[in-house]
């Protein structure tokens, strides 16, 4: 006789972190509203809540996963709380002309263009996060954080070298979402 899977309880650690993720998205938002990008005390205030959120993303996976704490709802609620914080951020850095609205159009639809693309495959298999996918994500939050924090002028030029190298390794990995996705789905269809 086989053993009863093991439920896994949909009020755990990781899922309380991905919740507390997804409320800490209003409080980032009205931080930077009330900066207006100028004022360092709200901007400082801004940046530390994304950090806490962002940290949050890695925390809440290495929990689901070494303690197999891994829910349907987690699967689910964990991109959704991570584009909502990226993409307030990117959205409100170009809306008070920080970053050109090129860039934030261009890393939105590749996030949310990876994630049609693994509910288009879902059945097929999963398309798992890769270690491009992971520098994305680093790359992404720093330099979100370099625009969010009041730098000194002198050292302002980094921010877009460090979004710039987002921004290509964004591109390349959804490239490459892509291929896994067609390859995944071509595999699958000759063996079925």
């Amino acid at each position: 006789m086989d053993p009863a899977p093991t439920v896994v309880p949909v009020v755990n650690a990781a899922n309380a972190l991905t919740a507390l993720r997804l409320l800490l998205v209003p409080v980032f938002v009205a931080l930077v509203v009330a900066s207006q990008l100028e004022h360092a005390g709200w901007r400082i205030a801004a940046t530390l809540t994304f950090a806490v959120a962002s940290a949050t993303d890695l925390v809440d996976g290495w929990i689901a996963r070494r303690y197999g704490l891994v829910t349907s709802l987690g699967k689910v609620a964990d991109p959704i709380a991570d584009k909502a914080l990226t993409g307030s951020a990117l959205v409100l850095l170009s809306w008070f002309d920080a970053l050109p609205w090129w860039v934030t159009v261009l890393i939105l639809a590749r996030e949310w263009g990876v994630t049609l693309l693994r509910f288009w495959v879902i059945r097929y298999g999963v398309i798992a996060a890769s270690r491009g996918g992971k520098l994305k994500t680093a790359l992404q939050i720093l330099a979100i954080a370099w625009y969010l924090w009041p730098v000194p002028d002198a050292v302002q030029p980094v921010g877009p070298w460090i979004m710039g190298a987002a921004v290509v390794v964004t591109v390349v990995t959804g490239l490459d979402y892509v291929f896994q996705a067609i390859r995944l789905r071509r595999t699958a269809r000759r063996a079925g």
